[in-house]
């Protein structure tokens, strides 16, 4: 079943449910909720401890009676209950109030592209918890291309590179569908993990559970894709032998090798699209490029590298961390010109 944009602004609240971040748009109220989709629970009483950011900051810090959780991997609800609990603790009391007053409330959510039928019932079961009558799930690549300002109901390609967490999805859209699209199981989760195993094997460092983004940040400051720009930068962890603190000084070119592994797959998934595409769309993105949003988009030098191994032109978001939510919302608000997206999925 389609969902039409006249359905769309019938909802009240609008949900991405990130493996990384959740984010809650109400309507009338815009973005009210981007936290991180953690939740630290009391294993021996069942209470829920902390949940967002003060939860993400428990990882590995905590005993052995507190657990803390991740109810989405991949875009997809593994866990309803925890996840509904996490959300109606971000929402907070009184934006719950408010939002208990709906006597039939509406809800939208995003979905990875192509999730199966089983990962977009948990979607819904997660939102009719909280009190949604109603919900209409939204392929994340519209949602993304809206927020975007990518012009999506014109006959012109434009592709869209959602850099997720867990999974990267690149898709082709035109006339207000998706052409053609690919979902992709490598993202920022497997960069992550692709710089902790370099740092293990070539510097016989471990690095704490919370140190991979910011030495991500530490790479793009000291310019890892800038001609001229500083070659290395110091990283503190703990030795793999003895188990003391220390520090080494860490070369860029030799991080930007080591993440290259699970970008190949990337690489190869627009690879696919591409094929897959009309040829006459293909020639439009000669001049249109790619546009890049998703956390992972702001990886350094991940924008060079796309443009060297497809010759095209490349962007990123203005805030591509949010724009699923946002074009989600702006759906709701009524602020795109009516059209029947045909690629919106299914309703609950």
């Amino acid at each position: 079943m389609t969902v039409s944009l006249e359905q769309l602004r019938r909802c009240h609240v609008a949900v991405d449910l990130g493996a990384a971040r959740t984010r809650v748009f109400v309507k009338g109220s815009g973005l009210v909720v981007d936290e991180p989709s953690v939740a630290a629970v009391n294993t021996r009483t069942g209470a829920l401890i902390a949940v967002g950011t003060l939860a993400e900051q428990m990882t590995g810090r905590t005993p052995g009676y507190i657990r803390v959780s991740r109810p989405v991997t991949g875009g997809t609800v593994v866990d309803i209950d925890m996840a509904q609990r996490m959300l109606r603790h971000l929402l907070g009391e009184k934006l719950r109030r408010q939002l208990r007053r709906r006597p039939r409330l509406r809800a939208a959510a995003c979905t990875p592209h192509d999730s199966d039928p089983l990962a977009q019932r948990a979607a819904i079961e997660t939102l009719a918890g909280l009190g949604a009558r109603r919900v209409e799930l939204v392929d994340t690549l519209i949602a993304a291309a809206v927020g975007c300002g990518l012009p999506v109901e014109k006959p012109t390609a434009s592709m869209i590179m959602v850099c997720g967490a867990a999974t990267t999805q690149v898709a082709v859209l035109s006339l207000g569908s998706i052409v053609t699209a690919q979902r992709i199981p490598v993202g920022g989760n497997a960069i992550d993990q692709a710089v902790v195993t370099h740092l293990r094997h070539q510097h016989e460092l471990m690095l704490p559970s919370q140190s991979v983004r910011p030495l991500q940040l530490a790479l793009r400051v000291n310019g890892i894709a800038a001609d001229g720009g500083p070659t290395s930068t110091e990283i503190h962890g703990r030795d793999v032998a003895t188990g003391l603190a220390r520090s080494v000084r860490v070369d860029t070119a030799a991080v930007r090798q080591a993440i290259h592994t699970p970008l190949t797959a990337v690489l190869d998934g627009i690879g696919k699209v591409l094929r897959d595409c009309p040829p006459d769309l293909v020639a439009d993105l000669a001049d249109t490029g790619i546009m890049m949003v998703g956390g992972s988009a702001l990886l350094p030098g991940l924008d060079q590298m796309l443009h060297d191994a497809t010759g095209m032109p490349v962007q990123i978001a203005e805030r591509p961390d949010v724009c699923a939510i946002l074009g989600l919302g702006a759906m709701l608000d009524g602020k795109i010109q009516p059209l029947m997206l045909n690629q919106l999925t299914h309703t609950g």
